[in-house]
């Protein structure tokens, strides 16, 4: 780029997208005179979905606005809690983040998750036609115009996947009501009507059961449920006042 010079600094919480050299406080960089200021950040390889407020010359600017010379540009992170109107709080996670799905539904979150690589324009599409967040750690994905809502999830450990996700977005934890395996809501239901899913133990040692609304599945304390039990813990714990 050849045209407007303009000085960008960019928040340290997004600093992971930037080169080196662009996170030592505001930078010189060229611009075309035509490009969009997110389409300029967005070069720079932050995603917008974790962008905040722009911020020109001391005034906030939407993602349209065209930069000038010598503007000075600060890029802010998305605040916490944020909020996503326009619709029922509800995530969509890409094949990568199968645990953290688990997780999300063992707290009573509405989660969708595709088990397979249905490929990023699916995706897009399914969170637009069912206005859901979508959580990934693919940038190109979260760069398409047609999500509804996006997020990029910073860590590859699923303790810390949880509870960004949890400390960013506030949802309402309401544990042990959803399926973790189809995100279908459960029941509770006597051993008798999951009896053709009972092991002879099972049926001899428990006789509290919950089953899935929508695909059926019973549900137990069996012999995870002390680590389920500890996830839900912590999770209520560190976030009490939405449990």
């Amino acid at each position: 780029m050849n045209g407007p010079e303009i000085h960008v600094e960019i928040a340290p919480a997004l600093h992971l997208f930037v080169p080196h050299p662009r996170r030592r406080g505001a930078t010189p960089l060229a611009t075309d005179g035509v490009s969009t200021l997110g389409h300029v950040i967005e070069s720079l390889g932050v995603p917008l979905t974790e962008v905040g407020a722009l911020v020109v010359d001391g005034h906030e600017v939407p993602t349209s606005h065209i930069p000038k010379a010598g503007e000075a540009v600060t890029v802010r992170a998305v605040e916490r809690p944020q909020e996503i109107p326009g619709a029922p709080l509800r995530f969509l996670l890409d094949v990568h983040l199968g645990t953290l799905a688990r997780r999300l539904r063992l707290l009573g979150v509405d989660t969708a998750y595709e088990s397979t690589d249905i490929g990023d324009p699916a995706l897009a599409a399914r969170s637009a036609t069912e206005k859901r967040v979508m959580l990934s750690r693919d940038r190109g994905l979260l760069r398409r115009r047609e999500l509804w809502a996006g997020a990029f999830v910073y860590s590859t450990r699923p303790d810390d996947q949880l509870r960004d996700v949890l400390d960013r977005f506030a949802p309402e934890l309401r544990p042990w009501t959803r399926c973790t395996a189809c995100n279908g809501l459960l029941q509770d239901v006597t051993k008798e009507e999951v009896a053709d899913q009972l092991k002879g133990g099972t049926q001899r040692t428990y006789d509290v059961f919950a089953q899935c609304s929508k695909c059926g599945r019973a549900y137990w304390k069996g012999a995870h449920h002390d680590q389920l039990e500890a996830i839900v813990e912590r999770a209520l714990s560190d976030f009490p006042q939405r449990g």
